[in-house]
């Protein structure tokens, strides 16, 4: 930690910082909160010591979190201490909760400076050394992937870890767009049969009549137009993975061919009378309650618990925005790769956008974004006119307060769960007039779900016209 910046206008509590650190430390003051976020747009700094009153400056109604989000959006393995006086000690524990690292109170103490500044660096070496041991599972190339700063994520991956080397089915449960297809690759590619097939299967996209013959094959003459056998995904992955993705679309027949390959391990070709042995580690993945779909007696329990072996529920980004900065930089990487230039980064105005934005179209919104305005951005940074104007009208909408009490508190968040998805569809068809493909693009999403999720709401293209 050889580079330190201090954000404080007074001149003695810079010199007294300087004064704790050997000559060859990086030591830089900021006066002010704009200043230091622009050093830090230029500049990488291990550590921040920087006055409470500053940090009280960028206050909003989630307390400190918002304020310390400014200066990890820049760095997110940045180590903050705040510096308060004794009478706003309290304020200065608020701001550890909210993940400060530490601290320090004024006057400012040379040896409290090195007690809290040696314990960070004891802490990362540890944490280094952790990481690096639980790394030791993980293959290089998804090293990158795994990173994350939230705490549900870090569930995720430990369940990953743990479900991987076995033969368990795994059920994984989330919005639309939220990275289930990179997860079920993740658990292939460090399971016991990553130098097999990894077969993914999109189920909503297969119509009804063929998601049978496209999953266990069918035999010559089975049905019009069946002039030859053709071989299923179940055949086709053996040895291997198949991935399932919106599960909870497959037709009743063919949820009763699945229910009997999770069963007894064998399947038939549509027509056939061979039992073929299903020797396939089966990832499922769905978008919709597969249990209330149950309970409405629209897919069959037995198969639910079938696939419900193992589940892992992956939480939407606008509860992991801490991850945004990363995935933003990934995907940087990715279109500058692409598209032959050299953007380095998002401006302040536009990471406070991606911050406030509740992104329904979750990371794969993210990432068109990210794409439209690389394409756009004639600048070393992606700066607000090179995204739509809407994602810096967006909001989260308060709690009413006059939400209905008599709910439970998940049919209460899936109740404010729609009532958000049906006024984006709104506002995103209102902006293109109906147009179906340009909607679906933006929204990050195929034109079949678009259409699903407009049916759930009663919305007609001709409306927006």
């Amino acid at each position: 930690m050889k580079s330190i910046l201090v954000v404080s206008s007074e001149e003695e509590t810079f010199s007294k910082i300087r004064s704790c650190f050997p000559s060859t430390h990086r030591i830089t003051q900021s006066a002010d909160k704009q200043g230091a976020l622009g050093m830090l747009s230029e500049k990488r700094y291990d550590l921040v010591f920087i006055d409470i009153t500053i940090l009280d400056d960028s206050l909003q109604a989630d307390g400190y979190n918002s304020a310390l989000q400014l200066f990890w959006q820049m760095y997110p393995s940045i180590e903050i201490i705040v510096m308060a006086p004794q009478e706003m000690i309290r304020e200065a524990v608020k701001a550890v909760k909210a993940g400060a690292s530490n601290y320090v109170t004024y006057p400012i103490d040379r040896e409290e400076v090195k007690l809290v500044a040696e314990n960070i660096r004891e802490l990362k070496v540890t944490q280094s050394e952790l990481e690096y041991l639980r790394d030791k599972f993980w293959d290089t190339d998804w090293l990158d992937i795994i990173e994350t700063k939230n705490p549900v994520m870090k569930d995720v991956y430990e369940k990953v870890r743990c479900v991987a080397p076995t033969k368990s089915t795994v059920l994984l449960s989330g919005e639309t767009g939220t990275g289930k297809s990179v997860i079920a690759r993740l658990i292939h590619r460090h399971s016991n049969r990553r130098e097999n097939q990894f077969i993914s299967v999109h189920c909503g996209a297969i119509p009804d009549t063929l998601v049978e013959s496209e999953l266990f094959g069918h035999e010559k003459g089975a049905f019009t137009g069946a002039v030859r056998r053709k071989l299923g995904k179940f055949e086709i992955a053996s040895g291997g993975t198949i991935f399932l993705d919106e599960i909870g679309t497959v037709t009743p027949s063919a949820q009763i061919k699945l229910l009997q390959v999770l069963q007894d391990g064998t399947f038939q070709r549509v027509g056939g009378e061979e039992i073929l042995e299903a020797n396939v580690r089966v990832i499922a993945a769905t978008n919709a309650d597969l249990q209330k779909m149950c309970d409405e007696e629209r897919f069959r329990k037995d198969l639910y618990y079938r696939l419900n072996v193992f589940p892992i529920e992956i939480p939407p980004l606008r509860e992991r925005i801490e991850d945004i900065p990363r995935l933003v930089n990934e995907f940087l990487k990715k279109m500058n790769r692409v598209n032959k230039k050299e953007i380095r980064g998002i401006a302040p105005q536009v990471a406070e956008a991606f911050r406030q934005y509740p992104w329904p179209g979750n990371i794969r919104e993210l990432e068109n974004l990210v794409e439209r305005a690389c394409i756009l951005e004639t600048s070393s940074l992606l700066t607000p006119e090179s995204f739509p104007s809407e994602l810096f009208e967006s909001r989260i909408p308060p709690v009413s307060s006059t939400a209905d009490s008599s709910l439970t508190l998940a049919q209460a968040r899936r109740k404010g769960l729609e009532e958000m998805e049906k006024g984006y569809l709104e506002a995103l068809l209102s902006r293109n007039r109906g147009k179906i493909k340009e909607s679906a693009a933006l929204a990050g999403v195929s034109t079949r779900q678009l259409h699903k999720l407009m049916a759930k709401y009663s919305l007609h293209k001709e409306d927006f016209k």
